[in-house]
């Protein structure tokens, strides 16, 4: 069992909340979100806010409070091969309580679908906060372009404004 390594990022102003599913070998590595290089996650979202891509943690942290961003995922603790979602197995979900109870939380959004389901399985039934599905920012998305990504995340800016 592999214990999610890193807290959440967000504080009382924060407006919507990004969940991921669990973090990558890469992110894990790194102790902060969606670390692996070829992850379109710092560029869908540096282009929805207008903002240049943060290359480091503290531009990344700094990005995603100022325009009033939190980040978290569904999974506290799981078994899981590698990155790959598809592998998760004995899922135990992230306490979520203290981002809704602190923050003012709009909207919640989930980067891919096993973001989604795990949030639907575990969470929504305790919070009953309605969570909108975003295409997967992963490299292993290979449907969808940046170009179609950012479009499609688009919508997180109605909350933003």
């Amino acid at each position: 069992m592999i214990r999610h390594p890193f807290p959440p990022l967000y504080n009382e102003e924060s407006r919507i909340l990004i969940l991921g599913s669990f973090p990558s070998v890469k992110s894990r590595e790194q102790q902060f979100f969606y670390g692996h290089k070829q992850n379109r996650f710092w560029k869908v979202t540096a282009s929805v806010l207008s903002c240049p891509v943060p290359e480091n943690i503290e531009e990344k942290r700094a990005m995603l409070l100022q325009h009033h961003i939190a980040l978290w995922d569904v999974i506290g603790s799981c078994n899981i091969t590698g990155s790959s979602d598809a592998s998760i197995q004995d899922a135990v979900p992230n306490d979520l309580s203290p981002i809704f109870e602190r923050a003012q939380i709009r909207a919640v959004y989930a980067n891919g679908a096993k973001a989604y389901e795990m949030y639907q399985k575990y969470i929504y039934p305790q919070s009953g906060r309605r969570i909108v599905k975003l295409p997967s920012t992963s490299p292993a998305n290979a449907a969808f372009s940046l170009e179609k990504l950012v479009e499609e995340w688009r919508v997180i800016k109605e909350h933003l404004d």
